[in-house]
């Protein structure tokens, strides 16, 4: 807590004064961020920092594994976030944002038996089992680190077909009001993989280009369903 503590002082005293106005007009007149991120709650995953984005910019979902889990009647708290983003705040992006060396797709990895002491999370890693199974097929003879990353990736692709169950990105995706976004960030590197809707393929996010759609578009553009 110490360091927290030290981390507050130095905020108030450096931080806060960088952004004061901007602060202080967000707190006056509510939040407006374009872009919902869904991404894991590991600690070396950090969104704002990753895209440098600033107070308001940034509408934050993060749990274990980055899982969107398919809409169904029973509301959970990943399900009423993303509601709330899209009928409520209007953003026009979603990304799921997954990392590399993700424990919670280490988890399928791990032997018989090795979560029984954490039931909540064998159950919540369950929404990613389809994208392990794939793993299992595909990569048989790979290595391990291939197979994770491998994991990492069809996680992601997974979790996007998952969003796309939920009513209210559903319709903004048929009325052209949302795009979704597939990312994978690697901690070593700093960099960024993003899904390509019309390719299935993960490559680099580049400078200066375009980002990849892993679907959908705005009114303005023009809306390409993936494949």
């Amino acid at each position: 807590m110490k360091e927290l503590m030290e981390g507050v002082t130095r905020f108030r005293e450096h931080i806060y004064k960088e952004h004061e106005q901007k602060l202080q007009v967000l707190g006056r007149e509510g939040q407006s961020p374009k872009t919902l991120m869904i991404s894991c709650s590991d600690s070396r995953v950090v969104p704002e920092l990753i895209t440098q984005s600033l107070p308001g910019d940034l509408f934050v979902i993060r749990n274990a594994g980055n899982i969107v889990p398919p809409w169904q009647s029973i509301n959970g708290g990943v399900t009423s976030t993303i509601e709330y983003a899209v009928v409520g705040l209007g953003v026009t992006d979603i990304v799921i944002c997954g990392h590399a060396d993700c424990g919670a797709m280490k988890a399928h990895f791990a032997p018989e038996g090795a979560l029984d002491a954490m039931p909540s999370v064998k159950a919540w890693i369950g929404h990613s089992r389809a994208a392990r199974d794939i793993v299992h097929a595909c990569c048989a003879g790979a290595g391990d680190t291939e197979k994770l990353d491998r994991l990492v990736e069809e996680n992601v692709t997974l979790q996007l077909t998952h969003l796309r169950s939920h009513p209210s990105v559903a319709a903004a995706l048929a009325s052209g009001k949302i795009r979704l976004h597939g990312w994978v960030f690697d901690i070593e590197s700093g960099t960024i993989r993003a899904f390509d809707g019309r390719t299935r393929q993960f490559g680099p996010l580049s400078d200066g280009n375009t980002p990849p759609i892993a679907e959908g578009g705005l009114d303005r553009d023009t809306p390409k369903k993936a494949a």
